[in-house]
């Protein structure tokens, strides 16, 4: 039997940049798409317990099938490993995303959630983002998306390991070459801006400019930032061991 891989997104079925993925990871194995059915960036991992989900089935641009939800991501994710689909993958992949997720993106990236909720059901995954606000070439970054994903089917990943990959906004063949990075630091630049109804009643938005970042090396954003593809190990293990020893001496341990 063909391995089998599942793909998401937080942009919705109909994006581009998931049917670009779908096409270009075939040649690996057997791929289902389960995405949801609305743009749900920025839904970091939310999880619907409240109300229901429904799953429905349409048809990509290339006249391909795939199922979809009215939920998020991580939806998408646990829907498909408690038996919504008939075969339970061995690999995911959320993406490609429209826009980075770099640095402390990750915690609000609903492409990340994406893959974050497969190592949750122990499965491997990998999250795909292109650091631009148009679309364009996906030959490169999604060539380094089946290099890994073949290497992971061959080999897995550590437990509670996934990977989050980034492409910079620059035509494949300008692409520089690929990097292991840390995570780097990301710079908001977000305002509050406050508007009134037709009712006078005040509402808001957050706005400002788009995100930039430090540019170091050996971070995703540094890389991306000097045109290269930026591949960053990530452990759901978020614990601090360096303060550990520190916190406890504030406990009196």
């Amino acid at each position: 039997m063909p391995a089998q891989i599942l793909i998401t997104n937080d942009d919705g079925v109909t994006s581009p940049g998931l049917l670009a993925l779908k096409q270009a990871l075939e040649v690996v194995g057997e791929v289902t798409v389960f995405a949801p059915d609305r743009n749900w960036s920025a839904a970091g991992h939310s999880k619907t317990m409240h109300k229901p989900l429904r799953i429905g089935r349409v048809t990509l641009a290339d006249g391909s099938p795939a199922y979809t939800t009215n939920g998020a991501p991580s939806d998408c994710v646990g829907l498909a490993l408690l038996g919504a689909i008939p075969n339970m993958p061995d690999l995911v992949v959320s993406g490609i995303n429209q826009g980075g997720n770099l640095g402390h993106d990750i915690t609000y990236s609903g492409t990340v959630a994406g893959a974050m909720e497969a190592v949750v059901g122990g499965v491997p995954s990998i999250a795909v983002s292109l650091d631009a606000r148009e679309w364009s070439d996906f030959r490169a970054v999604t060539g380094v998306v089946v290099r890994l994903a073949r290497a992971i089917l061959a080999g897995g990943l550590p437990a509670n390991t996934f990977l989050n990959v980034n492409a910079p906004p620059v035509p494949s063949n300008e692409v520089k070459g690929v990097l292991v990075t840390r995570l780097g630091q990301r710079v908001y630049r977000d305002v509050l801006v406050e508007r009134e109804d037709p009712k006078g009643e005040p509402y808001y938005w957050i706005g400002g400019e788009p995100p930039t970042g430090v540019v170091e090396d050996g971070t995703d954003y540094g890389a991306v930032a000097r045109g290269y593809i930026s591949v960053t190990p990530l452990s759901m293990d978020m614990t601090d061991y360096q303060f550990m020893e520190k916190l406890g001496e504030w406990l009196g341990e």
